[in-house]
């Protein structure tokens, strides 16, 4: 008896569906895979470009501070939306399509409901669906806890629902299509001649992606690691080119994370910032405690600072500045610069100074230890 294959699994960021006609436009090239692979497709997607903070604008016009639950609650609405459009367009073309959004998805979570942890992945219902349509399609980032109720995976998720999905249906590998074909040695809108770089350890992708690069949701990667899911990078629109491989035995990749969204904040002494790192922690934001220093660096810009760490009892602590981690041989050096434009300005000098690149003078600046 032939064991069928597994069904390919892929995601979509928002910036595939930048236009209605965009989701018909996909619809054609997932029916054509479709009748040149014969596997089914669990295909996992984020919402339209501006959709999510249109509904973060709304709501908080009624409730300047909305509690975490009708934050959850309303703004993985964008994505379930998307999913609903992107199934009617394959309807369109004569495709089999349904939509396991909430409580179907079969993911549950625990924690709080923004930045919430995935605990269990009940496969059965991405299974049933599949052995009935020939896509299913799953919005990106969402759960529930274990009473049912909607929780959220946090800012730009869908990578962790897709290598989730993976997981579930026993697929060894999950494709990632975005505006970019991979990771690059830095960001190639701020710093220029950067590398994109064609296979990533699990590890250095994660280390990349806790200091703020835009490639993958941490803990995608980690959850790939652990259930040995290979992350095959690809470009969003036909011919879907391949980049960047997330996998096992790769080379170390060396790397420039610079993200303006991040800041780093100092506190009076080694103790409050202690407290106010767990504090990021426990509200699921990504911090990262540098050693020498009572100072945390929080990434990516997605929370509100001073409101968590008020919420915990906390002081705000003092912005003293932008960091920017150096990446090299499997080790991640934060460095901290006074301001964007000094941000932008050490990047560049550092990136200059990575193994094939012309040599660089050097540079001193203020370097910190880092502490996860």
């Amino acid at each position: 008896m032939t064991v069928p294959a597994p069904p390919a699994v892929l995601k979509f960021g928002g910036s595939s569906f930048a236009t209605p006609a965009a989701y018909g436009e996909l619809a054609y090239s997932l029916s054509a895979r479709l009748d040149a692979g014969g596997r089914r497709l669990a295909v996992v997607v984020s919402a339209m470009p501006g959709e999510t903070e249109r509904l973060r604008e709304r709501l908080h016009a009624v409730d300047p501070r909305p509690s975490g639950d009708r934050v959850a609650g309303l703004l993985t609405l964008a994505d379930t939306v998307s999913a609903h459009l992107l199934a009617a367009a394959l309807h369109r073309v004569g495709r089999t399509a349904t939509v396991l959004a909430g409580p179907r998805t079969g993911f549950t979570t625990e924690g709080p409901f923004m930045w919430a942890r995935l605990s269990r992945t009940d496969p059965r219902p991405l299974r049933r669906a599949l052995d009935e349509h020939e896509v299913v399609v799953v919005p990106g980032g969402q759960a529930v806890d274990a009473e049912g109720r909607p929780t959220w995976l946090g800012k730009n998720s869908s990578d962790l629902s897709a290598v989730a999905v993976a997981v579930a249906v026993g697929a060894g590998e999950c494709e990632i299509h975005s505006d970019v074909e991979g990771i690059h040695s830095c960001d190639p809108n701020q710093v220029t001649a950067t590398r994109l770089l064609d296979h990533v350890s699990y590890a250095d992708a994660t280390a990349m992606s806790r200091h703020g690069a835009k490639v993958l949701h941490h803990r995608a990667v980690r959850l790939a690691e652990r259930h040995g899911v290979t992350i095959v990078c690809r470009h969003n629109t036909p011919p879907f080119t391949p980049g960047t491989v997330i996998g096992p035995g790769a080379a170390t990749a060396d790397a420039v994370v610079l993200n303006l969204r991040s800041v780093v904040l100092a506190h009076p002494d080694h103790a409050t910032a202690d407290r106010a790192h767990r504090a990021f922690r426990a509200d699921g934001v990504d911090a990262i405690r540098l050693d020498d220093t009572p100072c945390v660096a929080v990434i990516g810009g997605y929370a509100d600072p001073e409101e968590v760490q008020r919420r915990h009892g906390v002081a705000p602590g003092r912005w003293v500045g932008v960091p920017v981690t150096e990446i090299r041989d499997g080790l991640a050096t934060v460095h901290v610069a006074a301001d964007e434009h000094e941000a932008v300005r050490l990047a560049r000098e550092l990136h200059a100074g990575l193994p094939d690149h012309p040599a660089a003078p050097r540079i001193h600046p203020h370097t910190e230890g880092v502490r996860a």
